[in-house]
């Protein structure tokens, strides 16, 4: 199960190469994830159909930046159970916003995590979280996700990996943790006096989705400074739509 980003493309490219029997996949449909899965052959399923008619003698179930809650039956389906690979370190950060509030807090590192999945959010044993040093006053939320998307990757193999050799992997309760919830993330995007402005604009900077944002007669409308300008002309230039 997964969203449809180069890094779960990856993911399951890499399973395929290493002999490793794919029961099913859950993506979303007309995407780069879904392609490959029907490039390998593998049967492509509905999320309802995969609750209504699990797959049986399953020995892990993996969810890759998976957009929803997952449940039972899924949580038990797996022998191993059932791991989750986020692209935030944890406990530090759970559920959306993660990357713009590493921004706008100006933290030095980032992580990704893989844990077992509990009926919470975010919340089940930790089986692994990889840290890694970033500029909070250069990168921008779309810069912070291609690179948590590289090292997500990379854990997944590692992690994965272990499986295949017959190890069994280590579970360490998470503890108390940090839950950004989307209420909270779209206040966090309002662009309020006092703000640094510059540091929020890249905060939220991730076309095509809106970014920060002011309020203007009743609309929400995205703020671009000229170094956000400059970079959105370079991709067109790259694209053949400017001269």
């Amino acid at each position: 199960m997964g969203k449809s980003k180069d890094s779960s493309v990856r993911a399951l490219d890499w399973l395929v190469e290493q002999g490793v029997d794919v029961a099913a996949v859950l993506a979303p449909e007309q995407t780069a994830l879904e392609r490959s899965a029907r490039g390998h052959g593998l049967p492509l399923v509905s999320e309802a159909e995969l609750y209504a008619d699990p797959p049986g003698d399953v020995d892990v179930v993996v969810s890759f930046l998976f957009w929803n809650l997952i449940r039972e039956p899924l949580i038990s389906l797996g022998r191993v159970g059932c791991l989750n690979f986020h692209p935030a370190p944890l406990p530090d950060f759970r559920g959306v916003g993660g990357y713009n509030v590493a921004i706008l807090e100006g933290l030095p590192e980032w992580g990704v995590s893989c844990h077992f999945v509990d009926e919470h959010l975010d919340t089940g044993d930790l089986v692994a979280v990889e840290r890694f040093p970033i500029d909070p006053d250069s990168e921008t939320a779309l810069s912070l996700d291609a690179k948590s998307q590289e090292q997500l990757a990379a854990l997944f193999e590692s992690v994965m990996q272990r499986l295949l050799d017959g190890e069994q992997l280590p579970r360490a309760p998470q503890g108390e943790g940090r839950y950004v919830s989307r209420a909270e993330f779209e206040e966090l995007r309002l662009v309020r006096p006092g703000d640094d402005v510059s540091r929020k604009l890249r905060a939220f900077w991730y076309p095509p989705w809106p970014g920060a944002v002011v309020e203007l007669d009743g609309r929400r409308l995205t703020v671009v400074d000229d170094e956000l300008l400059a970079e959105v002309a370079r991709a067109y230039r790259d694209a053949g739509l400017l001269p």
